[in-house]
């Protein structure tokens, strides 16, 4: 009998996965809470800073758990492919920059908390969402779309598996970051899916956490 447990448990993946991603969801509405009210008060930064240190703690709790019921072939250590890393650090980087300039001359919307960051602009607001777009985000989004998914589904190793996740993964990561715009979620496909493509190639996360960190960075501060 399956242990409902472990990630042998169709069940308990799912449970498991909804219960992550209500967590993603608080992190989230409190994110919004924040940007909504300006000036930033210090409640609600205090709030923010308890849910993400909550959650985070929680998936990094469970994702380490996790990990002890796989095998893997290799991992690759932090700057263990520097040439990799260079060439998909200069690939988030171009498409970001190209990306940018399309919504500086209107051809595609701007995402969300740009809006309100231009409409809102102040010293407080940029190193609130350097540290909420550009760190916090990132970081859980790539536990969601990445970690947790690759550890319920697409484990077997051929190519059929890996391709359905990296489109799979592309598709969650563009849904956590959900854009009122067809031209941005289908850019956040992309993103998510190079993301997840660089999980596989390294079988370590900080790899796509570290793309995801990048890309969200560069979003605010090309703002």
């Amino acid at each position: 009998m399956k242990i409902l447990n472990t990630p042998e448990s169709r069940e308990g993946n799912l449970i498991r996965y909804i219960v992550y991603t209500v967590g993603y969801l608080m992190v989230g509405g409190v994110v919004k809470l924040v940007t909504n009210n300006s000036p930033i008060r210090i409640w609600d930064l205090i709030l923010f800073g308890l849910i993400t240190v909550m959650v985070g703690l929680f998936y990094i709790y469970r994702f380490n758990r996790e990990q002890r019921f796989f095998k893997r072939q290799h991992s690759l250590p932090f700057l263990g492919d520097i040439g990799l890393t260079i060439g998909l650090t200069l690939l988030v980087t171009a498409l970001r920059i190209m990306v940018m300039y399309l919504q500086a001359y209107n051809k595609i919307s701007w995402y969300g908390f740009q809006i309100i960051y231009l409409k809102h602009e102040s010293i407080p607001m940029f190193w609130f969402l350097i540290v909420a777009n550009g760190l916090v985000l990132p970081i859980l989004q790539e536990y969601l779309a990445t970690g947790f998914l690759f550890n319920y589904l697409f484990r077997q190793n051929t190519k059929l598996a890996a391709i359905a996740g990296i489109i799979t993964s592309g598709i969650i990561f563009s849904i956590l970051n959900f854009q009122l715009s067809w031209p941005l979620l289908a850019i956040d496909v992309m993103f998510g899916a190079i993301f997840a493509w660089s999980y596989l190639y390294t079988q370590a996360l900080w790899m796509p956490m570290y793309l995801s960190i990048l890309s969200g960075l560069l979003i605010v501060v090309m703002t």
